[in-house]
């Protein structure tokens, strides 16, 4: 690459990276070798720093060079690996000739191994004294290295890479320069980690389910759709297991759960994005207090193996996720947030609350279709603690078993906690003819033009004609779980690599 003046200031580093690399291989030095072996991590040499000094042990360890030091015949530079920073020194007299001029073309972003003994500075920095150094990966194009300085002691970093879009796009970027971003992540796998463990000891066993289906189902949304070309079929992407998790209750299985992918052709914003991450769990002979009791109980739980605590703060607000939990219906619900009746009211004054609140409703809503969206607009802001929000529509719930007291209602919850919806759960529906008439209307609505309607699932109906027991299932939205104990105020930020508009080049 030739330097010219049409030339940005990113080409010519590109440029002059690529300058020497040219250098190390001229100097019989292959840039792109095949393995380091890696004795010791930064967090390892700080927890057992006095050992290693003592017995003058010679450590071994790799990273990506994120700090460079120093320009004359000693350097000190930081290298960052899978578990943190640590400092190292080199110097001309100790590593020879041909080392440190290999370490004169390393240049930040690159990745290094190294091999010395462990010492202390005058500023008691733990830092390792490079005996043998080694590249690992030359890096030809630059990373947005954010300046840093240390200052009385402390580190001070100045423009970090921090524009969200950016970080979003190349999350690479984002992983290599923001440890806490690291942090978000590994605290995501804890928390799955922990939701099966919570579910194994309770004989819970985890099945996986097709996620190309002739046939979507299990929830209320837009799928997207392809093609398989040998059997000349459409597929979906799967919107929901839970027609095919209730396919194993009537199996024979009692206790089922899996962790999967979902997709929705919908809408993104902080809480949505169209391909996330649930949890679904089938119990049977159980019911939706017994989900209540399962669900309070994992919540707390994994909260407190994760964080250490059921207590967290999430956007500026204390959360307490120790049980009980409330547990109010949705009719009573919005009775106290929205000043109206709503067992008793009309239509039409269900229609104006609706207006008063801004609740988005479709001309000639159901009766229950006005409830749920009165609820969503009127209530959902103020459930920041956790709450259970119970007794659903039969609209709005074509899945879930009618209430055994309130033949308009079902026997359904729904999690909420700081504004938003974290999990929802039923009194699985096992009457055939029942299901069968629930998916008639809702095929009416799809017919009419609504295309988040459920399909009729003729299979899932057989399957349910030869016997399934009564059943409680839950589903749970483990991205907003994550928002929750992380702290991260959108899905994108606990999503490695979310759905993005494509953006220049």
């Amino acid at each position: 690459m030739s330097q010219g003046g049409g030339q940005t200031p990113e080409s010519q580093l590109i440029a002059q990276r690529m300058q020497k690399l040219d250098a190390i291989r001229e100097m019989g030095i292959d840039p792109y070798p095949y393995r380091f072996e890696v004795t010791h991590r930064s967090e390892t040499i700080r927890a057992n720093f006095e050992m290693l000094e003592l017995a003058e042990e010679v450590v071994a360890v790799a990273g990506r060079l994120v700090v460079k030091r120093g320009m004359g015949k000693a350097a000190f530079a930081d290298l960052r690996d899978g578990e943190g920073r640590i400092q190292i020194y080199i110097k001309l007299d100790v590593v020879g000739e041909e080392a440190f001029a290999l370490w004169r073309l390393v240049d930040i972003g690159d990745f290094i191994g190294l091999r010395g003994p462990v010492f202390k500075t005058r500023t008691n920095e733990i830092t390792v004294r490079v005996q043998e150094l080694e590249l690992l990966a030359k890096a030809t194009r630059p990373l947005p290295v954010p300046k840093e300085e240390v200052k009385d002691g402390e580190r001070i970093v100045h423009d970090a890479f921090r524009d969200i879009e950016l970080r979003y796009r190349r999350r690479y970027l984002d992983l290599a320069l923001n440890p806490d971003v690291q942090q978000v992540f590994r605290t995501r796998s804890a928390i799955i980690s922990a939701i099966r463990r919570f579910l194994d000891h309770r004989g819970f066993l985890e099945v996986e389910t097709p996620a190309l289906q002739p046939l979507y189902g299990g929830a209320s949304a837009r799928p997207f759709v392809t093609h398989h070309n040998t059997l000349d079929i459409p597929l979906y992407l799967r919107i929901s297991d839970e027609l095919y998790l209730k396919r194993l209750i009537v199996g024979g299985y009692e206790k089922v759960y899996e962790i999967c992918k979902d997709f929705r052709n919908e809408g993104i914003d902080s809480t949505h994005n169209p391909e996330f991450t649930m949890l679904e769990l089938y119990q049977a002979y159980a019911d939706y207090h017994d989900m209540m009791a399962l669900t309070e109980e994992m919540f707390a739980a994994v909260t407190k193996d994760v964080t250490g605590s059921t207590k967290l703060t999430y956007q500026g607000q204390e959360v307490d996720l120790a049980l009980p939990w409330p547990r109010i219906s949705m009719l009573d619900a919005i009775s106290k947030h929205g000043d109206i009746d709503a067992a008793t009211a009309s239509d039409d004054d269900l229609k104006i609350a609706c207006d008063r609140f801004g609740a988005d409703v479709e001309p000639g809503s159901s009766r229950g279709v006005l409830i749920h969206e009165l609820f969503e607009a009127c209530v959902e802001p103020h459930l920041i603690q956790p709450t259970f929000i119970m007794d659903y529509p039969v609209e709005v719930s074509p899945l879930a078993k009618r209430h055994r007291e309130k033949s308009d209602l079902t026997e359904r919850f729904e999690i909420f906690v700081c504004g938003w919806e974290a999990g929802n759960a039923f009194s699985e529906l096992n009457d055939p003819v029942d299901q069968r008439s629930r998916f008639e209307a809702q095929v009416a609505l799809k017919d009419g033009g609504d295309e988040e309607a459920h399909a009729m699932d003729e299979d899932y109906l057989r399957a349910m004609e030869h016997g399934m027991p009564p059943t409680g299932g839950f589903g749970l939205g483990v991205d907003r779980l994550v928002m929750l104990l992380t702290d991260s105020p959108s899905i994108k930020d606990v999503i490695l690599f979310p759905q993005m508009r494509p953006g220049e080049g």
